[in-house]
Parts: C-alpha cells; sequence; structure tokens
C-alpha cells in the first residue's frame, strides 16, 4: 500500500507547476503525460492551455481574471492514481473545474469517484467509449470528442468503400478497446463484412508474437488494431511485420499519431484509418493558430482539447464566477443555440457577449453541439498513411 501511494505522488508531481496569484482561477488538467498515449498528450494539454491564454490575456474574463492550469498525470491507465491526482486538485489546489481525462476507463473512474461527487465539471476531449453516455454524471461530465459508438460505424463504412469485406480485430483489454471493437463488430456486419476474429491484448508486453499467430491463423489479409500507439497496438503491429503475418492494417484512433509512423516505417505505408475532426471553418481557423503556437496542427485531439478548454472558460463568464456548480450550469448554454458562434480565436468576442448579457453559441474548431448528455456527434477524418505520413483522405 506504501509503494501505491509513493507512486501517486511521484506521478502528481511529475510536472513543474507555476507559480499562482492570489486571485488566479486554478483549472486542472489531467491527462496520460506517461503511459500509452504519452506521445499525444503534450501537444493536447498545449492546445487547452492555449485556449486558457486566449481567455486570460482578453483582459475581459470575469473582469480581469487569469486562469492558471495545474497538470496532473492520468497516466492513461491506472484508474486508482487517476482518481488521486484528481483528488488532489479538486481537494488540495480547489481547482473551478478539470479539463480531462483523456482515455476512457480513467476518465469514468476519474468522473465517478472525484469530479461528480465533489461537483465539479469534467471535460474530456478524447474519452470515447460508449459506456460513458451512460453515466449517472449529475450533468457534471462533458466530452469534446464523439462517441465510438460512432467511430465503429465510421470505420466498417471505410471499409466496404474500399472494398474490404473480411478483418481481424485486436483491441486493447480496457473500456475503450471493448467498446470500439463491439461497435465496430456490429456495423462491419450489417454492412455484409466479416470479423474473422475479435481478440483482445494487454498492453506492456514485450513480445506479442503469440497473439499476432492467433490473429494470422483466421487467413484475414487485414488487420484492424484498436489499442493505443506507443504500447501494444504498436507491438502488436511491429511483431506483425516481423513476421510476415500482416501487411495490410486499419487503426482507430488510439493509433493515429507521429510516433507509430516514425517506430515503423515504410512498412505502414497503406493502412487506413478514422480520428475525429473535419475540415470546416472553425478546424481551418484551429490548424493556423495551432500551427503558430508550435502545436501539431493535425494531432490527434488537439481540436477537441483547445474547444473542451474555452467552453470552461466561457462558461465562467456566463456564470459571471467561478463557482463550480454556475460553471456547470452553464456549460450546455454557451454550447448550443441560441447565441452569437463563436469560432476559435475569438474568445475575446464571446467574453464581451456574455459580459454584456448576451448569448453564445460556441461551434470552436469542431463544430460543437451537445447532445443532452453533454457529448458531440461529431465528424471524423479517413486517414491513410502514404509516404511515412498519416495523410487525410476524406471527413465522414
Amino acid at each position: 500500500m506504501k509503494k501505491h501511494l509513493f507512486a501517486v505522488a511521484a506521478l502528481a508531481a511529475a510536472v513543474t507547476q507555476p507559480a499562482f496569484a492570489a486571485d488566479d482561477i486554478k483549472v486542472g488538467i489531467i491527462l496520460g503525460f506517461t503511459g500509452p498515449i504519452e506521445s499525444l498528450t503534450p501537444d493536447m494539454a498545449a492546445s487547452a492551455e492555449l485556449a486558457f491564454k486566449e481567455a486570460s490575456d482578453s483582459g475581459l474574463l470575469l473582469g480581469g481574471a487569469k486562469i492558471m492550469p495545474i497538470r496532473k498525470d492520468s497516466t492513461c491507465v491506472d484508474s486508482a492514481a487517476a482518481s488521486a491526482n484528481a483528488e488532489n486538485l479538486v481537494t488540495a489546489e480547489n481547482v473551478a473545474a478539470i479539463f480531462g481525462a483523456d482515455c476512457s476507463g480513467v476518465t469514468g473512474a476519474v468522473a465517478n469517484n472525484v469530479a461528480v461527487p465533489n461537483g465539479v465539471v469534467l471535460i474530456s476531449p478524447s474519452a470515447t467509449s460508449p459506456g460513458l453516455s451512460a453515466l449517472e454524471d449529475k450533468g457534471y461530465f462533458f466530452r469534446t470528442a464523439p462517441s465510438d459508438a460512432r467511430q465503429g460505424e465510421v470505420l466498417a463504412e471505410v471499409l466496404k468503400r474500399r472494398g474490404i469485406t473480411e478483418v481481424a480485430v485486436t483491441y486493447t483489454n480496457n473500456d475503450y478497446g471493448k467498446g470500439l471493437a463491439t461497435s465496430f463488430d456490429a456495423a462491419f456486419k450489417k454492412s455484409g463484412g466479416k470479423v474473422t476474429i475479435s481478440a483482445a491484448h494487454e498492453d506492456g508486453k514485450a513480445d506479442y508474437s503469440a497473439e499476432v499467430g492467433a490473429l494470422a491463423a483466421t487467413g484475414s489479409k487485414h488487420l484492424a488494431v484498436f489499442g493505443y500507439l506507443d504500447q501494444g497496438g504498436k507491438g502488436i503491429i511491429q511483431a506483425s511485420i516481423d513476421a510476415g503475418a500482416f501487411e495490410n492494417f486499419v487503426l482507430a484512433d488510439g493509433m493515429i499519431g507521429e510516433s507509430l509512423t516514425k517506430a515503423v516505417g515504410a512498412d505502414l505505408n497503406g493502412a487506413v484509418g478514422t480520428v475525429a475532426g473535419g475540415k470546416t471553418d472553425g478546424a481551418i481557423a484551429y490548424a493556423a493558430m495551432a500551427e503558430k503556437a508550435g502545436i501539431k496542427k493535425d494531432g490527434p485531439y488537439v481540436g477537441e482539447s483547445y474547444d473542451g478548454a474555452a467552453l470552461i472558460a466561457l462558461a465562467m463568464q456566463a456564470a459571471g464566477s467561478a463557482d463550480r456548480a454556475k460553471i456547470q450550469a452553464n456549460m450546455m448554454k454557451v454550447a448550443n443555440a441560441p447565441g452569437v458562434k463563436i469560432g476559435p480565436g475569438e474568445l475575446a468576442k464571446g467574453l464581451k457577449i456574455l459580459a454584456d448579457g448576451g448569448d453564445v453559441d460556441y461551434v470552436g474548431a469542431t463544430n460543437v453541439e451537445f447532445n443532452p448528455v453533454g457529448e458531440v456527434l461529431g465528424s471524423f477524418k479517413e486517414l491513410e498513411v502514404k509516404g511515412g505520413k498519416f495523410e487525410t483522405v476524406m471527413v465522414h
């Protein structure tokens, strides 16, 4: 037990924090700065902080207040550590709201164990498990990433259009992997496709040859990998290539990122996949902002991260307060119509309208519109690896 508490404390202190002024509004950022998606989270955090800085620098937020983000590690996989770090944000740091978490399992744990019981808004940019739609969250949990109930359907559509009618599936053995595999399986079969095997894999293994052998024994030419690009998913792909078992890969959002293409190299060319995102005016405007700020403009869930943070700032302004319950009461109001549409880079405009008693409809980088349970329908980019890079070929 003491060893576990020491590990949690080490994770909590992993990121150096800035000094705070007495009137700063603290907001938590809890993402997997270590773990299976650690190559993605720095840009996600930077994107959220870009929105917080934009709101703070405007001088219009609650009469000139500034948001000071506090980073904590979700680990992506350790629910106990994620909950402990979130608890620290809520009780010790007294944050007004929390941006995060990232992976579905730890997000559910933070929501159920910390955010909802303490009445703190939690908004995730990347937790996609369909099971999160049924959280008894009392209206405190939101997500700017669309559910995998939709991603499974989109991925099935992509494969059908490409003439792929049979596929083997491997998924990471957690809420995210299971939810996506179930959604894809149902949609692919409905479209006339055949899933020859759907098998879980564990992260953190040094050797995936046994898993690859079982997948290849089905005779499928295509392997769908619903895992993590810095962990087991990468291991499965590399073992498949090394054994000559598969040459054609289908990837979901957890596998999309530069670290995978750099690690695997040219053998990944031709792989297809999906990730949340689109090519709206807001997405284009955000990409320019991100590039200027040194953020990977096409990185997974960076637009969703900016939007999640922007909504927290706007909800504060609509509430006229950084009170936790008042922020929650205004999240839907600033995200949905009616109101003046607000895009990336327009937070000052939105803050001014709200200060003057008007209404805003934040559409942001990802065309935000919340359904009754606080999540978005969203859109997905169809990607293909060409010349060692992920390229968008279509938006669904």
